[in-house]
């Protein structure tokens, strides 16, 4: 099942390519309610502690699960738990990658914690699309989005090749400490990323 979480933030609603289908859950988010609404998306579940949704009325049919403002967990992973916990084995993040930097780096690290998991995920807002890869392949598609990056979450990350964009890297060390795999370009129809071993953020930027 795949599973679309809508949270709060800026999001620029033109670039957003991912729209959920048929059977694949939906849940708001608190704030991110507002944004799925934004792009057209009802939601079948609506959680946080909705300390930033407001005075917004919420139609029926959308169940509503409330926490107290004072949790261990952001209302993002809470939405993520639920999500995993009703099976979804992908899951699509909407918004959440501005405003606190906090906030921010948590929603990243979310993806690291489902790829431990075997569920594939990313992250976006338009602006940017993040996903995490460890140890594997991907294929990533020209769209929209200007720039490609990888940025090294492992202390040492080997065996990093980029295939299909402007600067290619075969069989690369990257280091948390030193970032250079940033602002390339794909240059064909698709870029071919691989890992030997180690975590990256592929992170897909507009400008």
């Amino acid at each position: 099942m795949k599973a679309f979480i809508y949270t709060g933030g800026r999001i620029c609603a033109e670039n957003i390519t991912e729209h959920p289908k048929g059977d694949d859950l939906i849940i708001a988010a608190d704030a991110g309610y507002k944004n799925a609404v934004s792009l057209g998306v009802r939601p079948d579940i609506l959680l946080g502690d909705f300390d930033s949704l407001g005075k917004t009325d919420i139609p029926d049919g959308v169940e509503r699960l409330q926490v107290p403002a004072e949790k261990d967990f952001t209302d993002t992973q809470l939405a993520v738990d639920t999500a995993v916990k009703k099976g979804a084995s992908e899951i699509v993040i909407v918004g959440g990658l501005d405003g606190r930097l906090d906030h921010t780096l948590s929603n990243l690290a979310i993806l690291e914690d489902l790829g431990s998991k075997k569920i594939f995920a990313h992250i976006t807002n338009g602006y940017n699309r993040v996903r995490f890869l460890n140890s594997t392949s991907t294929l990533i598609a020209r769209s929209g989005y200007r720039y490609l990056s990888l940025l090294c979450l492992s202390e040492k990350v080997k065996g990093v090749s980029i295939e299909g964009c402007k600067y290619p890297l075969k069989n690369a060390t990257l280091t948390r400490s030193f970032q250079y795999a940033v602002s390339n370009e794909i240059t064909g129809n698709c870029a071919l990323v691989s890992v030997r071993k180690g975590g990256v953020y592929i992170i897909e930027s507009i400008d």
